[in-house]
């Protein structure tokens, strides 16, 4: 892999990991259109540390308190002679949200250690990527318009997350895009968009984590040659520009809403189709 293809690459990985668009697509299409060779598991493993790092540090003081919460929960049930604890009350709709998105991350989980190497095997061609970024856009526009968009991630409910969550397991298939399913199911059950997006980006900490995870154990004995600083600045560039997508997409939701996306997704995927049918790739 050439330098250009290395940072190019990791900001693309930046850039879509948290907007609906589906980063998988966007990095599929240059190996399919371009001819570029897979930038191999080393390679991802890196950018998408820079992506949980990322997200991570936006949300630091909320994953602080999410853990202080269940923290002080746990106290209080091991100190028998304890009585109430200052702060539960207050902290209890961070834990309530910790348990959500742990609810809501089971069903991938489980999915995705499964049926990982059936879908890298054949749902990774154009005709799929095409289609699900079409479908699935269309499907981001529907929910947005038709969305009561009334509550708030504090009016959530297990069972929204574990619907959501359901959902999730469909960004397993390149195209769909992890951000983009999870937000329109969260529009469908009536979150605002700035709340589904907000809940959709902690339920990627433990999707990227798990991610990243199988792909380093997959390296063990098997490490590729990279070098060590090419690697670090994969991971610098794709963790920068994936911190401001978040800031920019969660404002940019709050002055003109999910529209623009949802016109990409079309538009994308009628050129590849286009292309496919065209240019036979």
């Amino acid at each position: 892999m050439d330098q250009f293809e290395l940072v190019f690459l990791a900001l693309i990985q930046g850039l879509t990991e948290f907007l609906p668009i589906s980063s998988s697509a966007h990095l599929i299409l240059p190996s399919k259109l371009l001819g570029w060779r897979d930038q191999g598991l080393t390679y991802d493993v890196a950018v998408h540390l820079g992506t949980l790092l990322a997200v991570m540090f936006y949300y630091r003081a909320r994953l602080l308190l999410m853990g202080r919460s269940l923290l002080t929960v746990r106290w209080h049930l091991l100190s028998t002679s304890a009585g109430p604890v200052a702060g539960v009350a207050e902290e209890s709709g961070h834990l309530a949200l910790l348990k959500q998105v742990c609810l809501a991350s089971v069903p991938i989980l489980l999915i995705g250690a499964i049926g990982h190497h059936w879908i890298e095997t054949y749902l990774r061609s154009l005709w799929v990527i095409a289609t699900t970024t079409l479908v699935f856009g269309i499907l981001l526009g529907l929910s947005y318009v038709y969305g009561t968009k009334t509550q708030t991630i504090a009016q959530m409910t297990y069972r929204m997350a574990l619907v959501i969550g359901i959902a999730q397991v469909l960004a397993l298939i390149p195209g769909v895009s992890r951000s983009g399913i999870t937000m329109s199911m969260a529009l469908v059950l009536g979150l605002q968009p700035v709340a589904a997006a907000h809940f959709s980006f902690l339920m990627s900490i433990p999707a990227i984590f798990a991610a990243s995870f199988m792909q380093a154990c997959q390296l063990l004995g098997n490490l590729e040659q990279f070098w060590l600083p090419d690697l670090l600045v994969a991971a610098l560039i794709s963790g920068l520009s994936a911190y401001l997508t978040i800031a920019f997409f969660v404002r940019l939701l709050e002055k003109i809403g999910m529209m623009p996306f949802v016109i990409y997704r079309v538009l994308l995927g009628f050129l590849i189709f286009f292309l496919l049918v065209w240019f036979g790739y």
